[in-house]
């Protein structure tokens, strides 16, 4: 994972990714094997309240905010919300807060995943990208008053 990228180039090498593949059949291979090559949750962050409201899996997320960057990970019960879950993390962790509050995320249009996913999936895709960009807001508006107090 290289964080010099910027959001917008990390999502097109997404794009350029799901691109090579010919059906979803084989994009949704791809999906379960980027969520298989996500690090498992520790233990001690499968908290009730670190799950993801309004997904039909159950998804955990956890953000860590250093050097003004918020760093996500993330664990579910589900192998293709998992590799969903890594495609979010790999786009927005380890960026600014306002740099993934004002990313449009268009990677998710371009290759159609929500027209391929079940509704409850789409839903829960979105939550996702709720719960991330709610870190953010909340880690901007800690740090700015941090500095508000300095």
């Amino acid at each position: 994972m290289n964080k010099n990228k910027t959001i917008e180039q990390t999502e097109e090498e997404i794009t350029e990714a799901f691109s090579l593949f010919d059906n979803w059949e084989e994009k949704y291979e791809y999906i379960i094997d980027l969520g298989k090559k996500l690090p498992p949750l520790d233990d001690k962050y499968k908290l009730p309240e670190n799950i993801i409201k309004g997904c039909q899996s159950t998804v955990w997320l956890v953000a860590d905010y250093r050097n003004g960057k918020i760093f996500f990970k993330a664990d579910s019960d589900a192998v293709i919300v998992k590799g969903l879950v890594s495609m979010l993390i790999e786009v927005l962790s380890g960026h600014t807060p306002d740099e993934i509050l004002n990313a449009k995320l268009d990677f998710i249009k371009e290759i159609g995943m929500m027209n391929h996913l079940a509704q409850t999936r789409s839903n829960g895709l979105l939550a996702m990208v709720k719960q991330m960009k709610n870190y953010a807001l909340v880690y901007k508006s800690i740090h700015a008053t941090e500095k508000t107090i300095q």
